[in-house]
């Protein structure tokens, strides 16, 4: 009997009509919601605590109750956030260009990008805080040096990983550096950008939470972080969780928006979306 007579079994053959977008969308959401109905149901049946787990309807009341509350201090967190990605972006492309023009220069400055991605944020937000009067600034310094990294080192791995033949067909036609770069380099770098993008847009809000968990321990009330740290003081776990429900919805939007740029960006021509 051959491959194509043997007919799919019907979950099979049901799971391949359904289109792919709709199925990498409903696949995690049935998921989720079974996890959280299984949370709830053991939560109720073994009678838990809130103030050690609280269920997952509890959240949610307390996320209506303290809405107001929570949401100034999101948008604190995602005024943080969104300057220090800008600021990573900027920053990050400018060094990958510089990077990339002087061989020279990547390796006089390429090992200190590695040493600040390396040493932990926690270790020298302290300092930033104390160095820079304003929380805001300081703040959003701690999270650009978090963000930082992997805009430089995708975006100078894009710029190096250019076609051979295509670099020789330039050089062949006497095109200018500046005609390399932008015709040639900038379009193969493209992927490894946005590739950078992603993981920097999460990079950037876990810098923000961890920076003002720094500066709350010093009395300057902020975002999100901040209101954990209340919460575990004063032993208001549901809040807690709320907040925290907040920032990991906030890291998944994030996400999301940077896949969808991509897809925009790349979707008409780049192998790495169309065939998605």
């Amino acid at each position: 009997m051959s491959a194509s007579t043997v007919a799919l079994s019907p979950p099979a053959a049901t799971v391949s009509r359904i289109p792919p977008g709709v199925l990498r969308i409903a696949a995690p959401a049935l998921l989720g919601v079974l996890l959280l109905g299984l949370w709830q149901l053991v939560c109720n049946w073994f009678a838990v605590p809130e103030y050690l787990v609280p269920s997952p309807l509890r959240i949610g009341q307390t996320l209506l109750q303290d809405w107001p509350l929570l949401s100034s201090a999101l948008l604190t967190t995602l005024k943080i956030t969104f300057l220090a990605f800008a600021l990573a972006v900027v920053l990050g492309v400018a060094a990958a260009f510089v990077f990339v023009q002087s061989r020279l220069l990547e390796i006089s400055l390429f090992p200190y990008a590695v040493i600040l991605q390396v040493t932990p944020i926690v270790a020298i937000a302290p300092l930033i805080i104390i160095w820079v009067k304003d929380p805001t600034p300081a703040m959003v310094i701690c999270a650009t040096i978090v963000a930082l990294f992997p805009i430089i080192s995708n975006t100078i791995l894009g710029l190096r990983s250019v076609n051979p033949g295509l670099m020789n067909l330039f050089r062949l036609n006497r095109a200018t550096r500046w005609q390399m770069l932008m015709r040639l380099r900038v379009p193969s770098a493209l992927p490894y950008f946005f590739g950078g993008l992603r993981i920097s847009s999460g990079l950037s809000l876990i810098g923000a939470v961890v920076a003002e968990f720094v500066a709350g321990t010093g009395g300057t009330a902020s975002g999100l972080a901040y209101q954990i740290l209340q919460s575990g003081f004063q032993l208001n776990i549901p809040r807690l969780f709320a907040s925290l429900l907040l920032i990991t919805l906030t890291g998944i939007v994030l996400f999301v928006s940077m896949a969808a740029l991509s897809k925009w960006a790349l979707g008409g021509w780049h192998e790495s979306e169309t065939s998605s």
